[in-house]
């Protein structure tokens, strides 16, 4: 795919030729073209604008670098004012551009830059950045109390959570995917270094190897357990279903969420060196799929239709009762799905020569009281995969919907 430096962006933007914003190609924000086909934008270059925010149907990028920060000001004003910021910020950043024009060498020397300058030269990377409000932020600091909607209460305690509270919470999230890790870590690092005395990063995760496929263009990943993860995932191509499971409809709640979404957090810990001691017949049977081809058990492709009925010899059923794709699946959860867009992560080894891996597990529902606490409730219950994986971090965030090319990031919150 061509490569696209910030660079030539900005020669290109001074011949006139305006990239951001001109619509949806092969590989770009696939958010923004279901809802307004425009003409073609660069390769590299997700679209910013749109009735969605980028970043949650968008064909997943190869990096993340998630961030939830609180608000250390109790002025609206001022918050308000840093959304306005981030979301000018943004729009320069998703299209490869600096944070401001001539931003990290091109200013007063005696000031500090106005962009950390690492990613100069680096192509836009597909860059998608998506914001969320946390619970906590609708407290009585900004006058938001009554404008907390109903879906977005606090996630009940899961059986065998054992959450750390240093990677739990906060008022906000920024999640940066790109193809290029430095380019995320440059667009996170820019919008905590704007938004000094505002807020502050309460915990932040950096992500490899998407663990899930949001666009049938993309092939399914494998998690650190060497496994197919997110076969049955919902994909940007099927709009009706987005409809159904995704993107929250005017009359869900307040007026200002239609178009947005919930964005559930996990941290997940795996149990790398356990699992590995565990035998190929064990894993496949705790999985419900085969590890080769990542059929389900008792089919023979990847995409065969799971059959939660089909039995064995013995007359048990080849999936087991408590295996981890028959928990997870629509037909036990009176049909509820949710759209997966997690990442792998290593984070080191724990000090006892354990690797601290895992996935961070990223999801979005139109509801999470009716989709994801079910199916987590289930899982955390019943799965034989709870043996081998710890959940220590948690969160989840309202997503506003998308924003217009004049306007912010929760405009309609804060309107």
């Amino acid at each position: 795919m061509t490569q696209v430096s910030r660079r030539r962006l900005l020669g290109i933007a001074g011949a006139g030729v305006a990239l951001a914003g001109a619509g949806a190609a092969a590989g770009a924000g696939i958010d923004h073209a279901l809802s307004a086909p425009e003409a073609q934008a660069a390769p590299e270059i997700v679209p910013f604008h749109g009735e969605h925010q980028a970043g949650i149907v968008t064909p997943a990028q190869e990096h993340l670098h998630f961030a939830a920060l609180d608000v250390t000001t109790k002025d609206r004003a001022k918050l308000v004012s840093l959304l306005r910021k981030w979301t000018d910020a943004a729009r320069r950043m998703t299209a490869g551009q600096e944070v401001v024009q001539g931003g990290a060498v091109g200013g007063a020397g005696a000031a500090p830059p106005g962009d950390t300058g690492e990613a100069l030269d680096l192509p836009a990377a597909s860059l998608t950045l998506t914001i969320g409000f946390g619970p906590s932020l609708f407290d009585d600091r900004f006058g938001l109390a009554g404008k907390r909607p109903a879906a977005l209460a606090d996630l009940p305690a899961f059986p065998k959570d054992n959450l750390d509270p240093a990677r739990s919470g906060g008022d906000l999230c920024i999640q940066a995917c790109a193809n290029d890790p430095q380019v995320a870590v440059h667009a996170v690092r820019n919008l905590v270094r704007i938004g000094f005395g505002t807020t502050e990063v309460r915990w932040s995760q950096l992500g490899f190897g998407r663990s899930a496929s949001t666009s049938t263009s993309q092939v399914t990943p494998r998690n650190l357990f060497g496994f197919k993860d997110g076969t049955n995932n919902l994909k940007a191509e099927d709009p009706a279903a987005l409809a159904q499971h995704v993107w929250v409809a005017p009359g869900d709640g307040p007026d200002w969420m239609a178009g947005g979404s919930y964005l559930v957090a996990r941290r997940i810990r795996m149990h790398i060196e356990t699992w590995d001691r565990t035998s190929l017949d064990e894993q496949e049977r705790i999985v419900g799929r085969a590890k080769g081809t990542g059929a389900p058990l008792g089919q023979s492709a990847e995409f065969d239709p799971v059959d939660l009925h089909v039995g064995g010899a013995d007359g048990e059923p080849l999936i087991a009762t408590d295996a981890h794709i028959r928990l997870a699946s629509a037909e036990n959860l009176n049909g509820a799905r949710i759209l997966r867009r997690g990442y792998n992560f290593v984070d080191g080894s724990d000090g006892v020569g354990h690797l601290e891996a895992g996935l961070f597990f990223i999801c979005f529902n139109r509801d999470p009281r009716t989709q994801f606490v079910p199916m987590q409730k289930a899982l955390s219950a019943k799965d034989s995969m709870m043996e081998y994986v710890e959940h220590t971090g948690s969160a989840l965030f309202a997503v506003p919907p998308g924003v217009t090319e004049t306007g912010y990031w929760g405009e309609s919150l804060f309107a």
